[in-house]
C-alpha cells in the first residue's frame, strides 16, 4: 500500500442497544434533538423518524469500523454497478440483523409504542423494478453478512418507476414520491460530487513523447452528488455501503434571466440537468425518452467510476494495482459504458497508453447477463452516442477495431463472424452494448444453468468459441434473513425451534427438515402458520381491492413484471377454463381458489397493459357471478412491491413460474416461494430446472415444451390455429376473450389480443395450454389431500438451500472476484 490510511481514531460510547433504559433514553433524545418534537404529542411517522435517526448513527459507526478493517488490511474490493437496488424497507431488517428487535420493541412499548404500526411509517424506497434489482439488494445482504469488502453503485431516483392504480380496470401510473417526507437513512456526501458531462467535441494531439492524447471540450456539465446508505448484514460485524447519485445543476439559478422577468429560463438548466435522477427507466418511446435512457446511465457510470478511482488512488500510486485491489461488476448492460468510461478516464485523466488502460479495464470488470431476449440487449444508435458521449464512441470504435483485428487473426476469411462480433451492427448502425461488455470484461456469467447453456449457445456462441474460458454460471439466489426471517416471522421461528439458526448463514441446514416432513404434529403447525399467512394476505387483499377471500382456499399467485414471455395471459386463460366448469357444474371444482396476479407493466408496453385491464375485466365478471361464490376469486394488488411481496410470499400456496422454457434467464420469485412453503407449477425454463433438481419431481408440477422443443417447433414452423381447432375448452375461452364477454361495453377490447395469439403466438400460449391444464389439475387433486400436500411444501422448504444469495455470493468471490472474506484476512 502506497498511503497510509488512518484508523486509530476511537469513538465515544454509543447506546447499548441491549439495554432498554438506554433505548427509551435515546429515542426521546433522538424525538426533540432530532425530529424536533414532543414525545408526548409525536405520531407513529415521527417515532419512526427518531428510531431511523437514532440507528443510522449506530450504523455510520459500524460502516467506519469495516471501512478501517478494509483499508488496515489493504483488501480488493468488489464494486457492483445496477441501475437498480429495490431494497424494501429497512427498519426491520436492521433490527434483525443487529439482533436488537427485541430490545427496540420493549423500549418503544414502554413509550407507548407499537414496534410493528411505526415499522409501517416507513415507504419502500423506490430504487428498482423487478428481480434485477431485488438480486442486487439480495447480494449486498450477503456481502455484508459474511464479510464480503463489498459497495454497491446507482442512481437516487426522486420518483422510482411509478406508482401503479388500477382505475376501471386499466394501470394509471402516478408519480412514486417516497422521498415526499425525505429519506432518514441516507447520509448526504456533500463533500464528495464528480462532473459528469455531455455533447462537446473532442480535441486531439501528440503529447511530448509522441503519444497521441485526447480531450473532451467544450461539453455540458451535470454535478452527481452522492447519498449513502449502510447496509448491515446478519450478526452486525460487517456492513457495505451503497451510495446513490443524484444529479445537480452545475448553475442552479441564472439572476440575468430572472432580472429579465424571464423566470421559466432562469431555472431551466436545473431543471434539465435533475431530469437524470427524477425517474427509473424513463418511457423510451420517444428520441427524448431515448436520451434520457442513455444520459441516465453514463451519469451513475461516470460517477460511480470517479468516485472508485478516487478511493484508489488516495491509497495507491499506480494504476496498473487496479485489478488487484478493484473488481467492478456490471449488473446487466445498464453499466456497460463503464468500460469505455474507464479508459477516458486512465487515458484522459491518468495519462496512460491504450495498451495499458485496456489491459487494466479487461481485467478489472466482469459482466452479468440477464436474458435471453434479443429485444432486452441493450443498444445505442451510433447517431445519438455520437451526440451525447462523442468521446465515448470514439474508444468504442477502437476498442471494436482491435478486437476485430483479433477476430480476424483467429477466424480467417469468416466475414460474416466479424459481423455478428463487431461491436457496432451496420445493418442497423446501433451500438451493441452487451457485445462490448463481454469484450470488455474478464468473466461473463449467467444466471442459471440452463440460462448459461443458452447463453453460450445461442445468445454469444461466437464469443463463447473465441473466449473458451471467459463464460460461467452463477445461479441466483435470495436471502433468507429477508425472504423468511423478516417475511415469515411465525416459519422462521419455528424452523429456528425445529433445527436451530445456523440456517440464516447457511441455508443447507435446513436439510435437516426433511426427516420431519412426514411429521403430523409438524405438519400441523406448518399448515396453521401458513393459515395465519394467508390471514394476512386477505386482509391485504380487501383493503387494496375490495375483494373478501376465503382463506380456506387454494392461493395461487402470479406476482412479477407484466411481459408477455411470463405468460400471464396464459394464467387468465386457465382461470377462464376453470370459470366455465364451474358454470357447467359447480360441483366438478373440488379445490376453490384464489388466484392473485401483481407486477407492473412498462409504461409504453402497450400488450402488458391490456393484459392488466384483461385479468381485471376477468375478476371483474368472475367476482360478481354468484354461482361462482367461493369456488373461484380472482384480484389484482395494485403497486407491487417488496413490502407487498412480503405479505403474499408467505401466504402462497401454488407460486406460478410458468414462462415461455427458453426466455426466463433464472427468476428468484420461484426461490421466495418454495422457501415459504409453496409448490411450483412451472415450464423447464430458468432455475426452475435446478428447482426441481433440488426438490424432486414428485414436489413440483412441471409442464410444457423444453426449450429445445420451443426451437423446434419455431423452427419448424409453429401454426397456433392447428392447437386452437384441436382444443375445445382453449377454443372456448379465446372466443369469449375475442368476442367480448369480459367487454361487454367494449366487445372489439381483446380482439388484438386473440388475434395475436391465432396469428403468431410468440410465447407458444397455446402450444403449451393442454399441457399446463392437466398439471392444474394434478393440483387440485393433490390439494384435497392436506398431509400430502404439507408433506411436499416443507420438503420444498427443507431442500432450497442452494438458493441462497450467501452461495451465490461465495461463488463469486471465489471463482470471478478473487476476494476473500474480512474475517479471513485478520
Amino acid at each position: 500500500m502506497d498511503t497510509v490510511i488512518r484508523t486509530d481514531f476511537e469513538l465515544d460510547e454509543g447506546i447499548d442497544f441491549t439495554d432498554v433504559e438506554q433505548i427509551k433514553h435515546g429515542l426521546v433524545t433522538s424525538m426533540v434533538r432530532g425530529v424536533g418534537f414532543d414525545p408526548a404529542s409525536a405520531t407513529e411517522h415521527d417515532w419512526f423518524l427518531a428510531l431511523a435517526s437514532l440507528l443510522r448513527g449506530h450504523l455510520s459507526e459500524k460502516g467506519m469500523m469495516t471501512s478501517r478493517a478494509q483499508y488496515g488490511s489493504d483488501t480488493k474490493r468488489v464494486y457492483y454497478l445496477s441501475l437498480e437496488f429495490l431494497t424494501g424497507r429497512r427498519l426491520v431488517k436492521h433490527l434483525l440483523d443487529l439482533g436488537i428487535e427485541s430490545a427496540v420493541r420493549a423500549a418503544l412499548r414502554e413509550l407507548g409504542q407499537d414496534l410493528d404500526r411505526v415499522a409501517e411509517q416507513e415507504s419502500d424506497a423506490a430504487l428498482g423494478n423487478g428481480g434485477l434489482g431485488r438480486l442486487a439488494a439480495c447480494f449486498l445482504d450477503s456481502m455484508a453478512t459474511h464479510g464480503y469488502p463489498g459497495y454497491g453503485y446507482g442512481i437516487r431516483y426522486e420518483f422510482g418507476m411509478f406508482s401503479q392504480t388500477i382505475e376501471n380496470g386499466q394501470q394509471v401510473e402516478h408519480p412514486e414520491s417516497w422521498l415526499r417526507n425525505g429519506n432518514p437513512w441516507e447520509i448526504v456526501r456533500h463533500n464528495v460530487s464528480y462532473p459528469v458531462r455531455f455533447g462537446g467535441h473532442i480535441v486531439c494531439f501528440r503529447d511530448e513523447g509522441g503519444e497521441e492524447r485526447c480531450r473532451w471540450v467544450d461539453a455540458n456539465e451535470v454535478l452527481a452528488e452522492a447519498y449513502d446508505l449502510k447496509e448491515t448484514g446478519y450478526g452486525g460485524a460487517y456492513g457495505c455501503n451503497l451510495r446513490l447519485w443524484s444529479a445537480r445543476a452545475t448553475q442552479d439559478f441564472d439572476l440575468s434571466y430572472f432580472n429579465e422577468g424571464n423566470y421559466i429560463e432562469a431555472v431551466k438548466d436545473k431543471t434539465t440537468s435533475e431530469n437524470l435522477s427524477k425517474v427509473l427507466y424513463p418511457m423510451d418511446t420517444t428520441l427524448m425518452g431515448q436520451e434520457l435512457r442513455l444520459k441516465q446511465e453514463y451519469f451513475f457510470v461516470s460517477a460511480s467510476l470517479q468516485d472508485i478511482l478516487a478511493r484508489f488512488f488516495k491509497v495507491h500510486k499506480e494504476p496498473k494495482q487496479i485489478p488487484a485491489k478493484i473488481v467492478i461488476q456490471l449488473n446487466d448492460t445498464h453499466p456497460a459504458l463503464a468500460v469505455p468510461e474507464m479508459m477516458r478516464l486512465l487515458m484522459d485523466n491518468h495519462a496512460l497508453s491504450w495498451e495499458a488502460a485496456w489491459d487494466i479495464t479487461r481485467d478489472t470488470f466482469a459482466y452479468t447477463n440477464h436474458t435471453l431476449l434479443p429485444e432486452a440487449l441493450e443498444t445505442w444508435p451510433v447517431a445519438m452516442l455520437e451526440a451525447i458521449l462523442p468521446r465515448h464512441l470514439e474508444i468504442i470504435y477502437k476498442i471494436n477495431y482491435g478486437f476485430l483485428q483479433q477476430v480476424r487473426r483467429a477466424f480467417p476469411g469468416d466475414v460474416a463472424m466479424l459481423r455478428r462480433m463487431s461491436l457496432i451492427d451496420e445493418d442497423t448502425h446501433r451500438v451493441r452494448m452487451a457485445h462490448l461488455a463481454v469484450v470488455g470484461s474478464r468473466r461473463v456469467n449467467g444466471v442459471a444453468a440452463l440460462h448459461t447453456k443458452l447463453l453460450r449457445e445461442r445468445v454469444f456462441p461466437d464469443f463463447d468459441a473465441f473466449f473458451p474460458e471467459k463464460f460461467v454460471n452463477v445461479t441466483n439466489g435470495i436471502t433468507q434473513r429477508r425472504w423468511l426471517l423478516q417475511s415469515n416471522p411465525p416459519l422462521a421461528a419455528l424452523v429456528s425451534e425445529t433445527i436451530g439458526d445456523g440456517w440464516l448463514t447457511d441455508l443447507d441446514r435446513l436439510r435437516d427438515l426433511e426427516k420431519l416432513a412426514d411429521d403430523p404434529a409438524f405438519q400441523d403447525r406448518f399448515l396453521a402458520i401458513k393459515a395465519g399467512a394467508k390471514a394476512r394476505a386477505a386482509a391485504l387483499i380487501a383493503e387494496r381491492c375490495g375483494v373478501v377471500v376465503s382463506t380456506a382456499s387454494l392461493f395461487d399467485i402470479q406476482i412479477k413484471r407484466i411481459h408477455e414471455y411470463k405468460r400471464q395471459l396464459l394464467n387468465i386463460m386457465q382461470v377462464i377454463a376453470r370459470y366455465n366448469a364451474i358454470r357447467r357444474d359447480p360441483k366438478a371444482i373440488v379445490t376453490p381458489r384464489t388466484v392473485i396476479f401483481g407486477g407492473k407493466a412498462a409504461p409504453g408496453y402497450y400488450v402488458a397493459k391490456k393484459i392488466i385491464r384483461l385479468i381485471n375485466d376477468v375478476a371483474e365478471t368472475i367476482n360478481h357471478d354468484p354461482a361462482v361464490g367461493d369456488l373461484l376469486k380472482v384480484v389484482f394488488v395494485p403497486n407491487y412491491n417488496v413490502s407487498t411481496a412480503e405479505i403474499l410470499i408467505p401466504s402462497c400456496d401454488l407460486s406460478e413460474q410458468i414462462s415461455t422454457a427458453g426466455t426466463e434467464a433464472s427468476g428468484t420469485g420461484n426461490m421466495k416461494f418454495a422457501l415459504n412453503g409453496a409448490l411450483t407449477i412451472g415450464t423447464l425454463d430458468g432455475a426452475n430446472i435446478e428447482i426441481r433438481e433440488e426438490v424432486g419431481d414428485d414436489n413440483i408440477f412441471i409442464f410444457g415444451h423444453t426449450a429445445q422443443e420451443v426451437s423446434q417447433i419455431k423452427s419448424q414452423g409453429y401454426d397456433p390455429w392447428s392447437c386452437y381447432a384441436a382444443d375445445e375448452e382453449m377454443r372456448t375461452v379465446i372466443d369469449m376473450i375475442r368476442d367480448g364477454f369480459f367487454s361487454t361495453e367494449d366487445p372489439d377490447r381483446y380482439r388484438p389480443i386473440a388475434d395475436a395469439l391465432l396469428g403468431s403466438d410468440t410465447y407458444l400460449v397455446l402450444a403449451d395450454f393442454r399441457s399446463y391444464m392437466d398439471a392444474q389439475k394434478a393440483v387440485d387433486e393433490l390439494y384435497t389431500n392436506q398431509r400430502v400436500w404439507a408433506r411436499q411444501a416443507i420438503l420444498n422448504i427443507a431442500r432450497v438451500g442452494k438458493f441462497s444469495s450467501d452461495r451465490a455470493i461465495h461463488t463469486y468471490a471465489k471463482d470471478i472476484w478473487g476476494v476473500r472474506p474480512m474475517d479471513a484476512l485478520s
